[in-house]
């Protein structure tokens, strides 16, 4: 009996380090393709986001369309992540998050299209640390403009508390998301970060970056302007 109960403890216990493994290798994945979709958008100057934009930004969230998981219910939901200028202006460690919401999740289940948000003040961010959120309910959303000026966007969208965007078969453009909820993704957190990690803590910079988020960094760096001193663990 004994050394039934003391196989099936080891069983369990392979299994669970398993299932953190695999949880966090999808969640390096995330943020290895969130910087490649960065990347590919910001490599179109013209129509990509505005440079003016990105320096403002408290945050950016990245949601790559091919990264999707059926919910309980059956919702298709887009995973990703989000990232945040820290006090000294650098770029803190990413936070897992996920997106659904009538037409997003159809898109993002049926179409593969990427999304990204800008979070713009104070008061985005804060939404952005809740458990939960829906953007134009809790946060004012528009369509963000493209391009590398934003000086001809419309005033709804320079005063808007967040920035909505999307890219489908390569056409990158505003979108609104109204309506769509967005919730942290705490096993993804958990999976990366090894323990029950405090989502402000992440996002103001007292968790150390991974090494598997300098490479979204270094893009983001080069599209806007941060301190130039940063000290990666």
């Amino acid at each position: 009996m004994m050394k039934r109960i003391l196989a099936l403890s080891v069983l369990t216990l392979f299994a669970t380090l398993t299932a953190v493994a695999s949880d966090r290798d999808d969640d390096v994945k995330r943020t290895h393709k969130a910087a490649e979709v960065f990347q590919e958008i910001m490599s179109t100057p013209d129509h990509g986001i505005p440079h003016g934009l990105l320096n403002k930004a408290k945050c950016i969230a990245i949601i790559p369309g091919d990264i999707k998981f059926a919910f309980v219910f059956g919702g298709s939901y887009g995973r990703g992540l989000a990232i945040c200028r820290t006090e000294s202006g650098n770029w803190s460690a990413p936070m897992f998050l996920a997106v659904d919401g009538g037409s997003v999740g159809y898109q993002i289940g049926g179409s593969s299209t990427d999304l990204v948000m800008l979070f713009m003040n104070d008061h985005a961010l804060k939404s952005l640390l809740g458990d939960k959120f829906k953007l134009g309910a809790d946060a004012s959303v528009a369509a963000g403009p493209v391009g590398r000026d934003a000086a001809a966007a419309t005033d709804a969208r320079l005063t808007a508390e967040i920035l909505t965007y999307s890219r489908t078969k390569g056409l990158f453009a505003g979108v609104s998301l109204d309506g769509a909820v967005v919730q942290a993704d705490k096993s993804g957190d958990r999976a990366m970060y090894g323990h029950d990690t405090d989502r402000q803590d992440i996002l103001s910079g007292k968790v150390a970056v991974p090494r598997s988020a300098r490479e979204l960094i270094s893009e983001l760096d080069g599209s806007s302007k941060v301190a130039t001193n940063r000290n990666h663990e």
